[in-house]
C-alpha cells in the first residue's frame, strides 16, 4: 500500500531579503506561511526596546497539500529560491510536532505559558549552560528570575525566558 502523503509544513529557502516579499506573494496565491521570530532585547545607548528576529534566518514555512496541484509555483514566487525538499515527485512534510512546537514558543501570545515559579529549568546558553534549577519568578513576559547555586552560596539571577527550558521528568 502506498504512503498517502497529506497537506503539511515545508520548507522555502529565501532569496536574500526576500522574506516580507515572500510572505506577500505566497499568501496572494493562498498559501499560509509561518515564519518563526525570537524577541530579543537590544540596549542602544540609554535605550531598550524589543526587536524580533527571524529563528531561521533565510528560510521560511509553507503550508500547501503536495496532492494538489499549483504548490510547485512555490518555486518561481518572488523572495523564494526554492522549496527544500528530499524527493520534489513524493514531498514529505514536517512533523506536526516540531511546527506546533515552534510555533507555541515563538508565538508572543503562546510563548512561554508552560513555565511557572518553583518549575524546574535547563539554562541552554551562557556561562551556566546545562545547568538546572528552578524558577524563582516571572519578572516580566521576557525574563525569568532563577536561583543559581554557585559554590554552596544561591544567587538570584534575571535571563531572558529563551535561555531556559522546561525540564520534563
Amino acid at each position: 500500500m502506498p504512503d498517502t502523503i497529506r497537506s503539511g509544513w515545508f520548507v522555502a529557502q529565501l532569496r536574500p531579503h526576500g522574506l516580507a516579499q515572500a510572505r506577500v506573494h505566497l499568501k496572494r496565491q493562498g498559501f499560509e506561511t509561518f515564519s518563526p521570530v525570537l524577541l530579543h532585547q537590544s540596549q542602544a545607548l540609554s535605550s531598550k526596546r524589543n526587536e524580533e528576529r527571524p529563528l531561521f534566518p533565510g528560510y521560511l514555512f509553507v503550508n500547501f497539500d503536495p496532492n494538489q496541484s499549483g504548490w510547485s509555483s512555490i518555486n518561481s514566487t518572488r523572495g523564494v529560491s526554492r522549496l527544500v525538499l528530499n524527493d520534489p515527485r513524493r514531498p514529505r512534510p514536517l512533523p506536526d510536532e516540531l511546527i506546533r512546537a515552534l510555533q507555541n514558543r515563538c508565538d508572543p501570545e503562546k510563548a512561554y505559558d508552560d513555565l511557572a515559579v518553583g518549575d524546574r529549568v535547563r539554562l541552554v546558553t551562557g556561562p551556566f549552560a546545562e545547568l538546572v534549577t528552578k524558577i524563582e519568578s516571572l519578572p516580566s513576559a521576557e525574563r525569568v528570575g532563577v536561583l543559581i547555586d554557585l559554590m554552596g552560596r544561591e544567587v538570584r539571577s534575571s535571563l531572558p525566558r529563551a535561555h531556559v527550558v522546561k525540564v520534563t521528568e
